[in-house]
């Protein structure tokens, strides 16, 4: 499989961009929309059919509260036979406390076996809850074991920087069912340029191991991707057992003007094999403004192999192939 597989970008205008295959054959993509006011949804057959699959809202922001602003990242999971949404939200766009946003992470619940459905096929599940009441978001599920875990990034006051992973075993799939461990906080240069910030867990199992990647940094051209990996036999709630890259697995490109990727997920190909990574990217780093309200984060899929040592390598950012 090439790079020009597929149309790059697939999806313009689509950042924090999630794909999960189901067992029905089908294709379900998430991401955040510019005007971070709603919860989207997309299915096809195929990856390319994504691009030009009409979306479906699911799931509106509230008119007040803590779910009333800055709809940030969902992601679609399928756990024990239902699906659900974990996303970000704020109750406002301003900078409290510690100067920055105000989100805390969220789920919603659908029961249907098609989730395509409208806005009341599902339920709010209400806020998932950490032991610490800060800015919070990003959150992902992946099952070892038959226990699920959630991995997600969260400011802690007495750390310096924006944001930090985490992960915890859940009680059910919006619920934590042990205190949070610390996996990773932001410490090279490449995770503190203008922003000290960890954020964006996708998680990889694959050759034994666990691969969770992550980005770091501001969100303009110095976002890039790191990665922890923890031997799947391993206690995944022990920090110790995680190792951390002390380089970026993945960053920008400026001879292809590819700038910023990142917030990435994983998928399969249609084959069934040809192993994928999704991320967003920009293709300019004139930004007028916080880079957070540039809409020109667009989705991107490209496929990826591993080394003799089962390690992914994710290469370059794709260059821009559309006529």
């Amino acid at each position: 499989m090439t790079t020009t597989d597929y149309s790059a970008p697939l999806i313009i205008q689509r950042a924090d961009p999630y794909i999960y295959k189901h067992t029905d054959g089908y294709y379900y993509f998430s991401a955040s929309v510019p005007a971070y006011n709603r919860i989207e949804l997309r299915r096809a057959r195929t990856i390319e059919g994504l691009a030009h699959a009409a979306p479906r809202t699911i799931w509106r922001k509230h008119d007040e509260g803590p779910m009333s602003e800055l709809i940030w990242a969902p992601e679609i999971h399928f756990i024990d036979g239902k699906w659900f949404v974990y996303f970000a939200a704020a109750a406002t766009t301003a900078f409290d406390q510690n100067g920055m946003f105000q989100h805390r992470m969220f789920c919603i619940e659908c029961d249907q076996a098609n989730p395509m459905g409208n806005e009341e096929a599902w339920i709010e599940r209400g806020q998932v809850n950490t032991p610490i009441d800060s800015f919070s978001l990003d959150a992902t599920t992946f099952t070892l074991n038959d226990k699920l875990y959630y991995v997600w990034a969260q400011k802690d006051p007495a750390i310096k920087g924006n944001s930090n992973l985490y992960i915890a075993e859940m009680a059910n799939p919006w619920t934590l069912k042990t205190m949070p461990v610390l996996l990773s906080k932001p410490e090279f240069d490449w995770e503190t340029k203008v922003f000290w910030v960890n954020e964006g867990p996708a998680v990889l199992h694959r050759n034994g191991r666990l691969f969770l990647t992550y980005s770091a940094s501001a969100t303009d051209e110095n976002y890039a991707m790191g990665m922890l990996t923890c031997n799947d036999d391993a206690d995944v709630l022990d920090a110790a057992n995680w190792t951390k890259s002390t380089t970026p697995v993945f960053q920008s490109d400026v001879e292809h003007d590819q700038f910023g990727p990142g917030h990435n997920s994983f998928t399969v190909a249609e084959d069934g094999t040809t192993n994928l990574m999704v991320y967003h990217c920009r293709n300019y780093t004139d930004i007028k403004g916080d880079p957070l309200y540039d809409p020109n984060r667009h989705t991107i899929v490209k496929p990826f192999s591993y080394d003799d040592n089962g390690v992914p390598v994710f290469g370059k950012p794709v260059p821009y192939n559309y006529q």
